[in-house]
Order: C-alpha cells, then structure tokens, then sequence
C-alpha cells in the first residue's frame, strides 16, 4: 500500500531525535509511523510541507484552476496533486494550535484536494464524492488541551473540520484520528511508549 505521508511542523521532520532547542513531538510521532509504515512493507510517499517551502494561501491563478477543476498552476501543488492521486492512504500529522490544524496543512487541504481532483460534485443526495484511490485517511494530532475538555468544551473542531467536514463529506471511508494530549506534560517514558505504541499501530495498518 502506498501511504502519503504529510508532516506540518516549522521544525520538520528531522526534529524527531529530542536535540534541545530543535524537536518536535510530532516528528517523533511521524518518525515512528514510518518505520512502523516501513516495517510491514508499505510505501512511503513522505512530505514535509515546512522543508518543501509550501504556500498555503490560494491565489486567484489557483482558484481559477480550482473552480474549472485543472491541476494547480503551482508546481509544488501540482505535485502533492499527482502525488495524492497515486495514493492509497493519507496520514496527516500536525501540532493543534487554538483548537484547529497550522496554515499548511489547511492550505494543503485547500488547494491540493481540489474538485475534479480529489472529489467531484454529483446530482445525488450525497453531493459529493471523492475521485481518489483512497481507502483511509489517519490524523496524528498533539496538543497541550486535555481530551475531555478538547471534546466538551471546544466541540472537537479538527474531528469536525477534517474528519467529518472534509474526508467524511467527500466519502472517504476508514477514518482513524489518534490524539495525544496534554503532550507538555508528559515525561520522557510517557513520550517512549506513546511513540512505540504508535509504531506499533502502523506497524498493523491494513
């Protein structure tokens, strides 16, 4: 199976070894996906959308491709575009900054999962449906905010933005959202096993 690997943190992905004043948990988290991805033979198609230098806000080039349902003018979009199509699997993986995904990967969803892309309209009563080889999309999220009160309080917005209000919409089934929470204050052991459970989830990846 052939996963698309998209990694949003200012760090990028090389911040998984704990260097201080560089690392980043949820390049850990990236990192022990992969080689749980790598273990059971699965492809890795890996993009770090901070190192790529990506753009996340749409031009008017770009919604006027957007609304005629072309590829994207950007090069690199157009890239994540052809890259997405050949694509079994998404997993998304990003810190939750007041309460919802970073720029880059909103942006992402914006211009890469385009229509006539990656879903296209239909006159039926489910509106949409998605145009992709897709049978899955995983979110590895980190935040400091505790579940329940993320949940109670806040709603669950990225469940309901991505989850729900993107893949769900367009028809993707298998819609996994892993969740680590109060990441700040975690000890190191707490982190090691967090990160070898999740090696191990992926590891597992059908």
């Amino acid at each position: 199976m052939r996963v698309m690997v998209i990694v949003d943190h200012p760090y990028g992905v090389d911040s998984w070894d704990n260097t201080p004043h560089h690392r980043s948990f949820t390049a850990a988290l990236a990192h022990a996906a992969c080689q749980g991805l790598a273990q059971a033979g699965h492809e890795i198609d890996l993009v770090d959308l901070h190192a790529d230098g990506f753009n996340p806000v749409v031009s008017a080039q770009e919604l006027t491709a957007w609304r005629k349902g072309e590829i994207s003018p950007d090069p690199l979009t157009a890239s994540y575009q052809s890259r997405l199509l050949a694509a079994d699997h998404l997993l998304f993986v990003f810190p939750i900054w007041w309460e919802a995904m970073p720029a880059a990967t909103k942006g992402f969803i914006d211009k890469v999962m385009a229509k006539d892309i990656a879903y296209k309209f239909t006159d039926g009563p489910g509106l949409m449906v998605h145009t992709t080889k897709l049978t899955g999309v995983t979110m590895i999220t980190v935040m400091a905010t505790p579940d329940q009160i993320y949940r109670s309080v806040y709603g669950s917005a990225i469940e309901t933005i991505l989850l729900k209000g993107t893949f769900e919409k367009i028809g993707i089934p298998n819609l996994t959202w892993l969740s680590q929470n109060g990441a700040e204050s975690m000890s190191l052991e707490e982190r090691q096993q967090i990160l070898a459970d999740t090696q191990a989830h992926f590891a597992n990846l059908a």
